[in-house]
């Protein structure tokens, strides 16, 4: 059964960052349209993409589970992605599809918090991670390489964060002003259902039929 679809796509994953899609070329190439490495020279992405690490997933496969401690994020290099909400019904909601060049789990690499989705990927795909262990090693071998990722990924969370701010601000007011809707309109049907059996009361030869 196919999982339905969540309504309105959250800032915490959606790639809010670039329309820009990357379907060939090398792994510089592919980091260089993420924003935790846009910042980097030609160097400094050669050193990067030295210790990432390329997978590959079949479809329907998890490349990790919701509760899963943080390990890293990853970049999709080709395929599709589904970020997917379950709750403690165990119902599911897909909340956004990634794609070639988007990526995901940025979180990872500043603390173990679980993972808040599941990520699962819908078509076979090539999954660039780049883990904890590896941006310790940057800031220990090149203290301002690693320096420069994390205040890219502190932009990144950041943005994020604010993106989603604004998005509970203005669900929070479009529920409000549903409220008050049934709320007038409820108000309205109780004051009609009231004249209708005051005007019975008073004038009792009306509700007669011949």
């Amino acid at each position: 059964m196919a999982i339905p679809k969540f309504v309105g796509e959250s800032s915490i994953w959606r790639n809010i960052f670039s329309e820009r899609r990357v379907r060939r070329g090398s792994t510089e190439e592919l980091l260089s349209q993420v924003p935790a490495f846009s910042g980097l020279n030609t160097r400094e992405l050669k050193e990067v993409a030295a210790i990432v690490h390329k997978r590959e997933y079949r479809a329907g496969e998890t490349v990790f589970a919701q509760g899963d401690p943080g390990l890293g994020m990853y970049v999709v290099q080709e395929g599709e992605v589904a970020i997917v909400l379950e709750d403690k019904w165990e119902r599911k909601r897909e909340l956004v599809v990634l794609t070639d060049g988007d990526f995901f789990g940025e979180l990872g690499l500043i603390d173990e918090s679980p993972r808040s989705a599941n990520a699962v990927c819908r078509t076979p795909c090539a999954l660039i991670g780049f883990f904890r262990p590896d941006l310790m090693e940057l800031i220990e071998r090149d203290h301002k390489l690693g320096i420069k990722i994390v205040h890219k990924l502190a932009e990144i969370v950041a943005t994020r964060l604010r993106n989603t701010d604004n998005e509970l601000t203005n669900t929070k007011h479009e529920l409000e002003t549903l409220q008050h809707q049934i709320e007038r309109n409820s108000h309205g049907e109780k004051s009609d259902t009231e004249d209708s059996r005051r005007e019975a009361k008073e004038n009792p030869d009306a509700t007669e039929t011949d």
